[in-house]
């Protein structure tokens, strides 16, 4: 046997393993704290997606291994949670981060590392990172939500609104964003108090926001907080309008307080693309007819990133980045699921993945570049949808 075969027979065996290697991927959620009321059916939707693959054949025929943290919507634990998934685990990808400050505190240890990382988090500071590309976000930004708000109370015809908000990455930025659509609309911000989300009573607070005026209230925090501001509203005896964001003003808060607290309340959030097969396949899947967001994203995020893997050929967070938006923008053939879309890029076809929460088309800087939003009102203890556009 001549020297170059002999390099070839001793190589194969490691060349075969490689390709045999399962990859690794992990999920990051909020399986508890202020979030917890999404992250383990958000997780659940990132399992679906791989364990799909895997009965698939997995990716280029290799298995696909899921590890799987919890955030507790703790920007420390997320570090720490993050620290085990890239260093123990070895994955190329984390996906699912919610929270903007869980965000900002893990994106830094992911581009370090060269781990790609998709969330629904939506503060404009985070795409504003030096994060090399090795980061999307399915969900709107700030301009874009804050935006849409805006436009929606001038639809209401609210003239004085006021900002109650917890301290996030969030806080300020939405509350310069309201001012500007505000003023363009004729009506105007006029007043905001950013507080400690952990406090036990808001009243001092509320007391600021009631000496303003306001016509309407946007209680821009998390469900925890945003009960508790309700509940004092409500016995401080303020008769004006209040929104908040979906993911606050949700249906365990509703169960939370009394129908008189929470009546007449606004929210808006993205709206998941609720007419496609996909958002279908995945209701069922999860048991539940109306899906919140975040499902419908990390579905697609978990979709994209075993998309762009196959697309690439390479399973780096490195290939995942330079592939992803081959997979999901473009001129190729529209699909909605992770199995038809490993099938066709087997066959060497472009793809344009669009999913559960809608098209999946990334701007430079990895924000979504359009989405629908839903805008309910609470009516008698349960919500009901006002339109959805």
């Amino acid at each position: 046997m001549g020297t170059a075969a002999a390099v070839t027979a001793l190589a194969a065996p490691s060349i075969v393993r490689a390709q045999g290697e399962p990859i690794r991927l992990g999920a990051l959620n909020p399986l508890t704290g202020a979030g917890g009321s999404y992250g383990p059916t958000m997780r659940k939707a990132i399992e679906g997606v791989v364990d799909r693959v895997n009965a698939a054949g997995g990716i280029n025929g290799r298995k696909v291994e899921l590890a799987g943290e919890d955030t507790q919507t703790n920007p420390d634990a997320a570090v720490r949670a993050a620290r085990k998934l890239i260093d123990v685990d070895k994955v190329s990808a984390i996906m699912g981060t919610w929270a903007s400050a869980c965000t900002t505190a893990v994106a830094p240890l992911c581009w370090e590392s060269k781990v790609f990382l998709t969330t629904v988090s939506g503060s404009d500071t985070i795409t504003k990172l030096p994060h090399q590309g090795y980061l999307v976000r399915t969900q709107p930004n700030t301009h874009l939500q804050i935006g849409r708000l805006g436009e929606f109370l001038l639809e209401l015809g609210s003239k004085k609104v006021f900002v109650l908000a917890a301290q996030t990455p969030f806080a300020l930025p939405s509350q310069e964003r309201l001012g500007e659509v505000l003023k363009a609309g004729g009506s105007e911000l006029i007043g905001g108090v950013i507080y400690d989300k952990d406090k036990t009573t808001f009243r001092s607070e509320i007391d600021q926001a009631l000496k303003a005026n306001p016509d309407m209230i946007y209680l821009n925090g998390y469900t925890p907080d945003v009960t508790i501001v309700m509940r004092e509203l409500y016995k401080a005896g303020y008769e004006g309008g209040k929104i908040g964001q979906a993911y606050a003003v949700n249906k365990k808060l509703l169960e939370s307080l009394p129908a008189d607290v929470t009546e007449g309340c606004y929210t808006v959030a993205p709206s998941p693309s609720v007419n496609s097969a996909a958002y279908k396949r995945l209701a069922e899947f999860l048991g539940k007819p109306d899906l919140d967001p975040y499902s419908c994203q990390c579905n697609d995020q978990a979709s994209l990133v075993c998309l762009a893997i196959a697309k690439a050929g390479d399973a780096s967070g490195t290939a995942i980045k330079d592939a992803v938006r081959k997979i999901s923008q473009g001129p190729g053939e529209k699909v909605d699921d992770v199995v038809d879309g490993l099938k066709l890029l087997a066959a060497g076809k472009d793809i344009n993945y669009e999913g559960a929460s809608g098209a999946c088309d990334f701007d430079d800087i990895g924000d979504i570049l359009t989405t629908n939003f839903r805008y309910e009102q609470v009516q008698k203890g349960a919500f009901k949808t006002l339109k959805v556009g």
